[in-house]
């Protein structure tokens, strides 16, 4: 049975694909999504199965593209980074050069939280864009 880390339990759903569920980081300045593969013990991608790295593969593309579409950004960070979060999760970041950060790393850096309004309209179009 497919568990999400306790870590990923606090991230926005927005919908699930044929592998991954699909979550939000709620942060205004960037916004950021989680792919999670829903797969039982699953660490780094050598973890998983030949046919299901290359479904993350095309699911990694469909999501960045949409995110690119939606939000414009000048680059995307797309990282898989599972020293706090051990279960294997796909970060993709818009990023802006007009960005508090840009362009160092945006890792342990708290962001200015969106209202439900905003967080909730942000996740429909999220969705709306990956799954056309």
């Amino acid at each position: 049975m497919f568990k999400l880390h306790p870590n990923l339990t606090t991230k926005e759903y927005v919908t699930d694909l044929n592998l991954c569920r699909v979550l939000m980081e709620n942060n205004r300045e960037f916004p950021w999504i989680f792919l999670v593969p829903k797969r039982e013990n699953i660490h780094n991608m050598a973890d998983l199965a030949f046919e299901d790295r290359l479904t993350l593969m095309r699911e990694i593309d469909v999501c960045e593209k949409a995110m690119i579409r939606l939000f414009k950004p000048d680059q995307t960070n797309v990282a898989m980074i599972g020293n706090v979060t051990p279960q294997l999760h796909v970060h993709i970041i818009c990023r802006f050069q007009t960005d508090p950060f840009w362009p160092d790393t945006i890792w342990g850096r708290p962001g200015e939280k969106m209202t439900p309004a905003e967080t909730n309209r942000r996740k429909l179009l999220i969705q709306q864009e990956i799954l056309k």
